[in-house]
């Protein structure tokens, strides 16, 4: 029998498989749900023994569990490490779902569940692959898996972990589904995520909230003072002004310029989409650019004064921004925060006091696509889906996947199936049966293609 085959002999039970562990609440970010993610970690173990690996066991952490599994076919082979993470967001506001989102169902054609597609569906998909791989003699590869509880959270017992057990995680790459491509016509895998630096930055003026007739034009304004800062911090033609910004910016060739532009895309259709008159950003560069390849200053949230209902003549004490910096490769966030708070300092007017809090941030990551492991990933998929895959470089985060490099020096390949429509993070989640199936057929390519 073939890996083929077998998937397909398989298909209604591998998608009852993952429908055990949809339905386990394992929600990191609240506590009470910790014996569901104990459950869930349990069911992992259960099902990669089952599935061929030669031991599996649970490391435990001053939070969720770390599983671990492996199967060493070849001293000689070369070894690949999956991760995926099996914790998932919480699920408010729950009115908004039109089905129980611990209760998975297919319907036209999608999986919809808390999880579907991030990252329990995409996690498995690795592990159905592998039993398909095993079973039927077509394993060359060794194989290392690695799925933690806590990635939704910010991963940071995992970090702990890697520092602690290198030696038993030595692998040639690590290859994860954690990810979208670009479109089912349009096969992509990931090769850049963007770091972040996140800061609060506050403003205070007068010790008190004033009277805006009695004290108004005789003293500062906070909120006033605040919005002209932040309207410095970006030029006309969208270049961040903060000195030393660009140093060390990854440009990209004219030749990779071009093929990261070849995707199809259509700025009106984009706008419409998010209800935007029109697209912005950066001079020079196409808008698939500006949210994948090139570093960025938004504010996400801003505050200060009265905001209740009616009107209150007040000039408030203070003002708050937290602003978020992503970052491409070449930038380091620890860096991009010391250079945000020198300038944001030395661009206050003396009639206030400026607070910055620097609150998180991570690492950008971009991958070859020179390598084998980028070059058996690009073949796998365009004999999958018969389309050569584009490089895609993502405009969001994943802060392990720097820190993988970092500690274990490992490049991660990011060979991902979700969609863009499958509303990860929000409600109604869905994962599209094509997209896990296809996901299953492809990973062993990957392997053969790999090994060879």
């Amino acid at each position: 029998m073939t890996v083929h085959q077998y998937i397909e002999v398989n298909r209604e039970r591998f998608l009852e498989k993952l429908f055990e562990l949809l339905r386990i609440p394992s929600i990191s970010a609240i506590e009470s749900h910790r014996p569901d993610m104990d459950r869930c970690a349990e069911l992992i173990i259960a099902t990669l023994l089952e599935a061929g690996v030669d031991k599996a066991e649970i490391y435990p952490t001053d939070g969720p569990s770390i599983v671990y599994g492996e199967k060493m076919v070849n001293p000689d082979a070369p070894t690949v490490l999956v991760y995926g993470h099996y914790d998932v967001m919480p699920v408010d506001p729950i009115e908004l779902w039109n089905t129980d989102p611990f209760e998975p169902v297919v319907k036209d054609g999608k999986i919809y569940a808390r999880g579907a597609d991030d990252d329990k569906g995409q996690a498995f998909m690795h592990i159905a692959a592998f039993e398909a791989m095993v079973k039927t003699g077509a394993l060359k590869c060794n194989v290392k898996f690695m799925l933690e509880g806590q990635e939704e959270i910010g991963s940071k017992e995992l970090t702990k972990w890697c520092e602690k057990h290198k030696e038993l995680l030595q692998a040639d790459v690590i290859l994860v589904s954690d990810t979208s491509l670009l479109g089912m016509d349009t096969p992509s895998i990931t090769c850049g995520l963007r770091g972040l630096a996140y800061v609060e930055a506050e403003i205070t003026g007068p010790n008190r909230d004033l009277h805006s007739g009695l004290y108004g034009g005789a003293v500062p304004n906070p909120i006033n003072v605040l919005s002209k800062m932040i309207g410095s911090l970006i030029d006309d033609n969208g270049r961040i002004t903060i000195p030393g910004f660009y140093d060390g910016v990854y440009e990209h060739s004219f030749a990779a310029r071009d093929e990261i532009n070849s995707a199809p895309f259509n700025n009106k259709a984009y706008a419409d989409s998010i209800g935007c008159a029109a697209l912005c950003g950066e001079l020079g560069y196409s808008t698939a650019e500006r949210k994948g390849t090139r570093p960025t200053l938004d504010v996400c949230g801003i505050w200060g004064g009265y905001t209740g209902e009616g009107s209150k003549t007040v000039i408030p004490s203070t003002a708050t921004a937290k602003i978020s910096m992503r970052l491409v490769a070449g930038q380091d966030f620890n860096d991009i925060t010391e250079k945000f708070i020198k300038h944001f300092i030395a661009i206050a007017p003396p009639s206030v006091k400026v607070k910055i809090t620097p609150s998180h941030g991570g690492y950008p990551y971009i991958a070859p696509t020179d390598t084998k492991a980028y070059k058996a990933a690009a073949a796998a998929m365009e004999e999958s889906f018969g389309k050569k895959p584009l490089p895609f470089y993502s405009g969001g985060s994943i802060p392990i996947i720097s820190t993988f490099e970092r500690v274990l020096g490992i490049k991660s390949i990011l060979m991902g199936f979700g969609l863009d429509t499958d509303a990860i993070h929000s409600p109604n989640e869905s994962f599209r049966l094509e997209n896990f199936y296809k996901g299953i057929d492809t990973i062993p390519l990957f392997y053969e293609k790999f090994a060879e």
